[in-house]
């Protein structure tokens, strides 16, 4: 990191922007292009952590998914699962992680009165303030991921994330492609909590005269991103390229009732929610008009899962690990055929001079 963005003075990320279309790099003819897409969805993140785990349980002897795919795009919660895979982590481990550590995250309180005196207590202070200590992510994060850098991943990663300093959305990179060296030095766990730093939540990460507030502000579901990046940075004909994406579960949004007669920011204080679920839905549209419904595979959790808040440990640790089993019950020979008959070949990062 230069000094000028250590002391505050840093440059909106498209400073510098490349006017013409970057140089695709070969990509062999005869092999897939797989990518994996992991969405946000706080603690819900339990439910694909959960379906990859039961993919490597019952179809990779434990071994992890992550070397099976040659792109890994994640956001907010799926960008610390990305990072995860990439640092050489089995789902199975984070799987674990999320279950056994997601409540020092997200304290769940005590049961009955006093708990649920706790919640409301805690979603008043939403309203006016962040609703958990900072401390307790980056503290999960470091004890998992450690000193490693981006440039160290073992798979090729995009993680998006906002920044508020400059108003503009920001995509961390492995240095996959000659042009992208910014990113090579940054930590996962800076990269987990730029794109986790979830408004109301979480404190946002200011860092390197950056704002980083939470991915999913904008992409919570990346599979564009991961597929634009495909396509722009390798020379892949675009039937070769085949998407696994997963989803943290949502219920459908709709518009009635008060919203409807009355109007009002109070009757629509949700629309954020709703305005992620049309993001995920044009997004995976947009990616099927792009290579074809048939060359994508979508997971998510069933509709009672997005009734689970993002922040609610206990219910997603008691209902998502067996929806997750659920899903590969009739999914999981059919995934396992498409992504995971062979690895993918080994990533090494592209390095250029100067």
């Amino acid at each position: 990191m230069s000094d000028d963005r250590a002391v505050g003075r840093a440059e909106p990320r498209s400073a510098g922007t490349r006017l013409a279309r970057a140089v695709p790099l070969p990509w062999p003819a005869d092999r897939d292009f797989r990518i994996l897409s992991l969405d946000g969805g706080g603690i819900r993140g339990i439910f694909p952590a959960a379906v990859l785990a039961g993919l490597e349980a019952r179809y990779l002897g434990g071994r992890s998914v992550g070397g099976y795919f040659d792109l890994i795009a994640g956001t907010s919660t799926g960008g610390i699962i990305a990072l995860g895979l990439a640092a050489g982590l089995t789902a199975g481990d984070l799987l674990k992680l999320y279950v056994e550590r997601g409540c020092e995250i997200f304290p769940p309180g005590d049961r009955g009165i006093v708990g649920r005196v706790s919640r409301r207590l805690r979603s008043w202070r939403r309203s006016v303030h962040y609703a958990y200590d900072q401390e307790n992510l980056p503290r999960v994060l470091r004890e998992t991921l450690g000193d490693r850098k981006l440039g160290s991943a073992s798979n090729r990663l995009c993680i998006p994330s906002f920044d508020g300093e400059f108003g503009e959305v920001y995509i961390f990179k492995t240095p996959h492609h000659p042009d992208y060296r910014r990113d090579l030095h940054e930590s996962m766990v800076k990269v987990g909590l730029a794109t986790s730093a979830a408004p109301t939540y979480f404190r946002s990460l200011r860092d390197g005269g950056y704002t980083f507030v939470d991915g999913g502000v904008w992409a919570n579901n990346p599979v564009m991103i991961a597929l634009v990046e495909a396509l722009t940075s390798f020379d892949v004909d675009r039937s070769r390229i085949k998407i696994l994406s997963i989803g943290c579960g949502d219920a459908p949004y709709r518009v009635s009732g008060r919203k409807v007669t009355l109007g009002g920011l109070l009757h629509w204080h949700d629309i954020f929610l709703g305005a992620v679920r049309l993001q995920s839905q044009n997004a995976l549209g947009q990616a099927g008009l792009l290579i074809g419904r048939d060359r994508m595979t979508r997971i998510d959790a069933p509709p009672d899962a997005g009734k689970i808040k993002l922040d609610d440990w206990r219910r997603a640790v008691d209902l998502l690990p067996d929806a997750a089993e659920a899903t590969l019950e009739p999914d999981g020979d059919g995934v396992a055929a498409t992504f995971l008959r062979t690895p993918a070949a080994v990533y090494a990062p592209v390095i250029s001079a100067g």
